[in-house]
């Protein structure tokens, strides 16, 4: 819930600081759509300031005669931006509970805008009397050329549906990708974006194997500490059973647990402690685990081990 809630806050942020700008260029937008239509007999009749050619340059009342195309595209544009950012803002409104309504969500934008701006350049080219069903199928025969060239491209496409359809991860989840461990920060429909400590790493929808998703369940934070051969592990352990519940450490999910003997080192014996964390805090915990287990051992005598060289010197009878 913390991950959702800082995701959604980042949103919010994201839309406060570049949304003023777009919203005042589409309010401007839709006064002046709104002056088309007021003045609509003044502009678009064939007696027109705009149409019946006012100037004796033939090339300044082409240019006037061009003024109602534009104001009629503009127009269009308008129509279309509006119930685009009506319907996407309704949308990110509504879906937003939880991470994985948030990718989709950002999955649909992405495609949403494409669509609307491919339907923008066909309606302004028909409004301007170019051929848009030859342009269609130009297109579509050009789409096999190209999609022909591009299968990479369309791999990636296919592969980032998959990846949102089949809920592998979603933005805000903490993934390891090619040894390469970070939160997602989006799902595109051609790359998905980690980050990790303020690096950003880009990777191929396509290229995405063997994920590992660190965010579905509680992780385990572990800590090894290890005392010297010459302390009883039975008072050692009594210490670890009376002070160990006393012990809390801050986003630790239930309690600390100790798990005994991990190994019989070089120098000492090594003791497993255990907690479930979420997986965002798992470094933290961890840190805070060793300061406080240590603090524990030192405050009830036990001693920790330095790494240990034994020599051994041969006697020589020979030369004495």
């Amino acid at each position: 819930m913390k991950d959702i809630k800082q995701s959604t806050e980042e949103v919010k942020r994201r839309i406060k600081s570049m949304g003023v700008v777009k919203l005042t260029v589409l309010a401007l937008m839709i006064a002046g759509t709104v002056c088309s239509f007021v003045f609509n007999d003044y502009i678009f009749p064939a007696d027109s300031v705009f149409n019946r050619g006012i100037s004796d340059s033939e090339f300044i009342n082409d240019l006037l005669a061009f003024v109602p195309k534009i104001i009629q595209a503009a127009r269009i544009t308008t129509v279309i931006l509006v119930f685009t950012t009506a319907g996407l803002a309704a949308l990110n409104r509504a879906f937003h509970k939880n991470q994985r309504q948030i990718t989709v969500v950002r999955l649909i934008n992405n495609m949403v805008k494409c669509v609307a701006t491919v339907i923008i350049i066909i309606a302004v080219l028909a409004l301007w009397g170019i051929d848009t069903t030859a342009l269609i199928t130009g297109a579509g025969v050009l789409t096999l050329i190209v999609g022909l060239g591009m299968q990479s491209l369309i791999s990636d496409v296919v592969a980032g549906l998959f990846i949102v359809l089949e809920n592998e991860f979603n933005v805000g989840d903490i993934v390891t990708i090619d040894g390469f461990r970070g939160t997602v920060v989006s799902i595109g429909i051609r790359t998905t974006k980690l980050d990790a400590l303020g690096n950003i790493k880009i990777v191929n929808n396509s290229d995405i194997r063997g994920v590992l998703n660190q965010t579905v369940n509680p992780s385990t934070a572990k800590s090894l500490i290890d005392i010297e051969y010459g302390e009883s592990l039975e008072r050692v352990e009594g210490i670890v059973k009376t002070k160990l519940p006393d012990i809390k450490v801050e986003g630790v999910l239930g309690s600390i647990s100790y798990d005994g003997v991990a190994a019989l080192g070089a120098s000492g014996v090594t003791l497993q402690f255990t907690a479930l964390c979420n997986e965002g805090d798992i470094f933290a915990v961890q840190r805070e685990m060793n300061k406080r287990l240590k603090t524990m051992l030192d405050e009830n005598g036990v001693g920790i081990p330095f790494n240990q060289l034994v020599v051994h010197m041969a006697n020589n009878d020979s030369n004495r």
